[in-house]
């Protein structure tokens, strides 16, 4: 296994299967009325999140402490950060108080990758600005088995807001690389140039979401991230869902078998509908279990076997 997690491209197919596999024997321990596991007592996990987040840092939380963990929750709101210290000087204090782990969201591109050479703990990338978020491509890839019961295959459309999605692109590296298709569906202002130049083995580009969903197994709907718009990339709210938003008509269009899935958080009536959002093929609700199952496979996988 390797020694950090900053992208979905550090993991090869056995090691992403092998951390699959994990999660669903640790996900056995839902159905059990102690959940806790003494794996990795006396490690600690720290949780340093510079951007706001709800699903993503409880999950890390709820999988670190059923691991036994001891778990560090730091904000950067209300901290020294606040005050002007920098990346370094923090990841220096949390080395000084024995830090095993450090699970990282940072606005800037590459911060987690900075931090893996200041610690010597390992270090989990939780979302770098538009970059990467690895552990939700994993949840995804492990709520897609477990649905059609294999990734190999699978025709998966992924539809939104690429451009300056991380869970996209993490989704792209590690679906490709468990022998998945994935197809980048969106407007041509939120599709990269040069993935829409010349699209990687594996990935295909549509600008017409319509033709591309009776042949997909998943859809992926992502947010579409305005926070990080800084011009306008399509005329409005209204013709974006009318164009690319997911409703009751174009899920019917779906093979039987295919699910809905969205990172979260929604944006109801926009990328998607609530009636998609609430229907027996969407997968939001468990993509959340799920994502502690595969945090504390993670987890485990990264200290379990230190000394």
């Amino acid at each position: 296994m390797i020694g950090h997690l900053l992208s979905a491209g550090d993991l090869d197919a056995r090691s992403a299967t092998l951390i699959l596999d994990t999660a669903a024997e640790l996900g056995n321990l839902a159905g059990r009325e102690v959940k806790k596991l003494p794996t990795l007592r006396g490690r600690t996990v720290v949780n340093l999140f510079y951007e706001d987040s709800t699903r993503t840092r409880i999950s890390f939380e709820a999988a670190a402490k059923r691991l036994s963990a001891d778990v560090i929750n730091f904000s950067a709101k209300g901290s020294s950060v606040s005050k002007g210290e920098s990346l370094k000087d923090t990841a220096l204090t949390l080395q000084a108080m024995g830090a095993d782990a450090v699970v990282v969201r940072h606005p800037a591109s590459g911060a987690p990758h900075r931090l893996a050479h200041w610690v010597e703990g390992s270090v989990v990338n939780a979302g770098d600005g538009t970059h990467e978020h690895p552990t939700q491509a994993l949840l995804d890839a492990y709520t897609m088995r477990s649905r059609l019961g294999r990734l190999a295959g699978l025709q998966v459309a992924v539809v939104g807001d690429v451009l300056h999605s991380r869970v996209a692109r993490s989704n792209v590296l590690l679906l490709t690389t468990l022998g998945a298709k994935v197809t980048l569906v969106g407007p041509p202002t939120l599709i990269p140039v040069d993935v829409a130049a010349a699209p990687a083995p594996g990935i295909a580009v549509s600008y017409d979401l319509d033709a591309v969903l009776p042949a997909s197994d998943a859809v992926m709907m992502l947010r579409v991230q305005r926070e990080r718009m800084g011009d306008s990339y399509f005329p409005s709210a209204r013709e974006y869902a009318r164009r690319y938003g997911l409703d009751g008509a174009r899920m019917r269009r779906l093979p039987e078998h295919a699910i809905v899935m969205h990172p979260g958080p929604m944006n109801r009536g926009m990328e998607i509908a609530p009636e998609v959002a609430d229907s027996p093929r969407s997968t939001i609700v468990e993509q959340v279990a799920n994502g502690v199952s595969v945090r504390m496979a993670v987890l485990y996988l990264l200290l379990g076997g230190k000394a």
